[in-house]
């Protein structure tokens, strides 16, 4: 099913023009679970859509656009309104309002938008320019240390993430090609170009309902943001090695190096996430995956027996995600300063407790989503310099938003020393 673009969305017509109550309703619905209950954005809409299935193709870009936009600029808006957020209907309307206000929409005369002042909304959002948090919409804490830590580029890689995400997949090379795929694809009514620096990433130029194709019901491709696509090659695996995906997930980088393995030697996807490790089967089964075995973590003992066996180690550590907040916006609204603090913790733990596992001579990489170097950077140089002199620094790697156009993303490649 297809799904227009956003501005093929906007052409014609946006929310003025969809704006019924029960269509409204949804959206403040699905932006309390979201906020107020804490549950994944990309869920909750996924939730809306399916019970919905009378909707059209535009109505259900509207949808997804407008909750993630929304979401993406709560702060804003209601600065916009002049109030405090809240999460009780009335509010909630207004915000939709001062949604459709910051876009150049005409508000229309309706009972949910009582007391709500387009002029003044509008003087608000204008005045909002002058503060680079409230403007790119973001808590004060993480606005002050984005500038901490990146500097002058903060401003940039902000407003970057602010932008719209592509819809962006990764050819599965073990039952295709990239040629093949595309051609596929076109015949399908769907047009996907390649992007530069990533040699199996294709990108969309509209969205659709992706996961009803035929071609993703087939395995042939994954849905993978090229910089998180840019991981696994930089592990330089080759066919018959033993590898350790250490945090593996669902599995996405998984895949992705049991294709660069070729589908041979061992590829062991390791979490203490049971429910991840069911959707990696499920997914290594569709992508025709035969190397790659799945390991549960409950404690050290659960690997410990492989110290010194592995010839690759990934570590894709878990992290404020911040790297992702072009797709992931309601970030910003779940994360704090303490779990960051946490989180930076949990990756030494991580780097300590799996490094063993390689034999010596044997490489590793360090990845993490955000845009931090807290934890990219830092957390090497720490590792390195007061745990590690077994290990080397053979290279690193960092994409950023504002240039490359997807996620911000580091990883470095480190080196056990041979007699280590």
């Amino acid at each position: 099913m297809k799904v227009m673009a956003r501005d093929e969305v906007e052409r014609q017509g946006g929310l003025t023009l969809e704006l019924r109550r029960d269509f409204g309703q949804e959206v403040i619905s699905t932006l309390k679970e979201v906020l107020s209950e804490g549950r994944y954005a990309s869920s909750v809409i996924g939730d809306a859509l399916s019970k919905n299935p009378e909707w059209s193709d535009r109505q259900r870009a509207l949808f997804s656009n407008s909750v993630y936009d929304i979401i993406r600029y709560w702060r804003l808006l209601w600065n916009g309104l002049g109030r405090e957020p809240s999460f009780d209907d009335r509010g909630l309307w207004h915000v939709l309002g001062a949604y459709q206000i910051k876009k150049g929409e005409e508000v229309e005369r309706r009972p949910e938008y009582r007391g709500l002042s387009p002029d003044r909304v509008k003087k608000r959002l204008e005045r909002a320019r002058m503060n680079r948090a409230v403007r790119e919409s973001v808590p004060d804490w993480m606005d002050k240390l984005g500038e901490e830590e990146i500097g002058e580029d903060w401003d940039d890689i902000l407003h970057s993430s602010n932008t719209y995400s592509e819809l962006a997949i990764r050819v599965n090379t073990l039952k295709t090609n990239k040629a093949d795929l595309r051609k596929r694809l076109r015949a399908s009514g769907h047009e996907a170009v390649p992007v530069e620096w990533a040699p199996d990433a294709l990108v969309f130029k509209q969205k659709f309902n992706i996961f009803r194709s035929p071609e993703f019901q087939e395995g042939l491709f994954e849905v993978q943001d090229p910089a998180s696509q840019a991981v696994a090659p930089f592990l330089d695996v080759r066919p018959g090695m033993k590898v350790a995906d250490a945090c593996a997930g669902q599995g996405g980088k998984t895949l992705h190096l049991s294709c660069l393995m070729q589908n041979t030697g061992r590829l062991l996807a390791m979490d203490d996430v049971e429910w991840k490790l069911d959707e990696l089967r499920k997914r290594a089964r569709r992508a025709g995956v035969q190397n790659a075995e799945t390991k549960l973590i409950t404690g050290t003992k659960s690997y410990k027996r492989l110290k010194g066996t592995m010839d690759r180690l990934l570590l894709d550590v878990p992290c404020t995600g911040l790297g992702s907040l072009r797709r992931n916006p309601d970030i910003k609204w779940s994360l704090d300063a303490g779990t960051l603090e946490r989180l930076k913790e949990l990756q030494k733990q991580i780097l300590i407790s799996y490094s063993p596992l390689l034999k010596p001579g044997g490489k590793m990489v360090y990845a993490t989503c955000s845009i931090l170097p807290s934890e990219g950077e830092e957390q090497v140089r720490w590792f390195l310099g007061e745990k590690n002199p077994g290990f080397e620094l053979v290279s690193e790697r960092r994409l950023r938003p504002d240039k490359e156009g997807f996620d911000g993303f580091y990883m470095a490649l480190l080196e056990r020393c041979k007699g280590s």
